[in-house]
């Protein structure tokens, strides 16, 4: 019964927030295949969009990066080849990041050129990455309950710990890491025993503590933070949820399952939405 509450109550959320995000959007660019994570390149104006291609977790050399103009435009379908499944993205030194299954990809952004690849030993399924002030790159590992650290090229284990519970999306916020937890014991098709919730990890103790009121409410995937709101995807419903300290989740806005890492301007959030092979642009207003 409990169980049949809480779907008719997301139901009912859902719903109600189906026209806040027709309200807020801005514009679709289409045409992507599986397009897992949208990152602003903000230097050169414009988002990067990472293209799966294929199974998530398949080695199959078809994964790709895309560019986009700030306005929804497609500036180059395929800007770099040679991925398996990227993922998560991170800007640090003027070099892009992506996560690839077991490897990051470094890519020179002035150039687009692919110039390295950094093996993760005992990586599984790496997910999502962000950097922070001082130009360090995190990556988690979704199946490992472990974020990882990458300073240049050199990748270390940073914080392994079951209270991540299957960590995805991850934004470096001041002093800490805030992470969007997939949820307690993951399941082959990635159904969940307990849904995940919001964290936060202290850079300089490593102290994992979950953000209060944002607890087992949805299986979380990408995750961004704009001033004193932390906005976050729930992969297997399509819902963007708002939260901010002492409150709990709201919905903003709903789409089709399968959103994915959200990127931001600090005016606008960007929506990969990996069913539908598009990105979503959502003002803030």
């Amino acid at each position: 019964m409990k169980h049949l509450v809480a779907s008719t109550l997301f139901a009912a959320i859902a719903a109600a927030a189906v026209s806040v995000a027709q309200a807020g959007e801005l514009w679709r660019a289409t045409g992507f295949e599986q397009p897992e994570s949208a990152l602003v390149d903000a230097d050169h104006n414009r988002i990067v969009v990472s293209n799966i291609a294929g199974n998530p977790g398949d080695a199959d050399g078809n994964g790709y990066l895309s560019l986009l103009s700030m306005d929804g435009k497609v500036v180059a379908r395929h800007w770099v080849d040679g991925m398996d499944a990227p993922k998560g993205m991170a800007i640090s030194g003027g070099k892009l990041y992506a996560a690839d299954i077991t490897k990051v990809r470094v890519v020179d952004l002035a150039s687009g050129k692919l110039v390295a690849t950094i093996e993760v030993p005992g990586a599984v399924f790496l997910n999502d990455m962000t950097q922070d002030s001082a130009g360090k790159v995190y990556v988690s590992d979704m199946l490992a309950d472990t974020i990882y650290r990458i300073d240049g090229d050199k990748p270390e284990l940073f914080v392994k710990d079951a209270l991540l519970a299957s960590p995805n999306g991850v934004f470096a916020d001041g002093g800490r890491l805030i992470v969007a937890s997939w949820g307690k014991g993951i399941k082959p098709d990635f159904s969940t025993a307990e849904p995940g919730g919001l964290l936060s990890v202290d850079l300089a103790t490593k102290k994992v503590t979950p953000l209060p009121g944002a607890q087992e409410f949805a299986d979380l995937d990408g995750v961004i933070a704009i001033r004193d709101t932390i906005y976050a995807t729930a992969y297997m419903t399509g819902t963007l949820y708002s939260y901010k300290p002492g409150g709990a989740p709201t919905a903003l806005a709903q789409f089709k399952p399968g959103s994915a890492d959200i990127g931001t301007d600090g005016k606008r959030i960007f929506v990969p939405l990996m069913g539908e092979g598009e990105i979503v642009a959502l003002s803030l207003d």
